[in-house]
């Protein structure tokens, strides 16, 4: 009886060291969170026509020039490129896009961004961004926002033929036409 209570006891002892030594360590809160847009926006509609998972870098008293330089393909957030679903056959300027998911970059300028969908999924910034990748490139114009936005932001909205994409951060604005076909 000894022995079965003595091996109880160093089991129970095993057990309790064993979970203390190797639980789970959590680590803190992401500084760019990870947020997602889609539209339609309401999350008890489910026929969703686009979709984007990116995260959202703030400003925190640095420059949108030295965070997203003007010139440099950007992974248009932070941490990893932005995943762009599209549920639908859709057109970005002149190129078709067929469903499915693509990667998210941007070149910003001065006065205009060109934007970029590209095929290649899973990459951590743009640091291994493969221009023959792309499956479409359009530029379109920047404008000024009265506000200043501390966090980049997208949101979407519905256009006459189909869904603008609204980009936004310190007081840069920039919109992205997605048409349906």
């Amino acid at each position: 009886m000894r022995k079965i209570l003595t091996l109880a006891c160093c089991t129970i002892c095993a057990v309790l060291m064993s979970t203390t030594a190797f639980g789970q360590k959590f680590p803190d809160l992401d500084k760019s969170p990870m947020d997602a847009a889609a539209y339609p926006s309401d999350y008890r509609n489910s026929d969703k026509l686009i979709k984007i998972v990116y995260s959202r870098p703030q400003l925190k008293d640095r420059s949108l020039e030295s965070l997203a330089p003007q010139g440099k393909v950007w992974r248009t957030g932070a941490n990893e490129a932005p995943e762009l679903t599209l549920y639908t056959e859709m057109k970005l300027g002149d190129t078709a896009l067929k469903p499915g998911t693509y990667s998210f970059y941007a070149i910003p300028g001065e006065d205009s961004w060109t934007v970029i969908v590209n095929k290649s999924l899973n990459t951590w910034g743009s640091y291994f961004y493969e221009e023959a990748n792309d499956v479409a490139r359009i530029t379109v114009p920047t404008s000024t926002g009265e506000e200043p936005l501390e966090a980049f932001t997208i949101v979407f909205d519905e256009a006459d033929n189909g869904v603008n994409m609204h980009m936004g951060w310190d007081t840069t604005r920039v919109v992205v036409p997605f048409e349906k076909m």
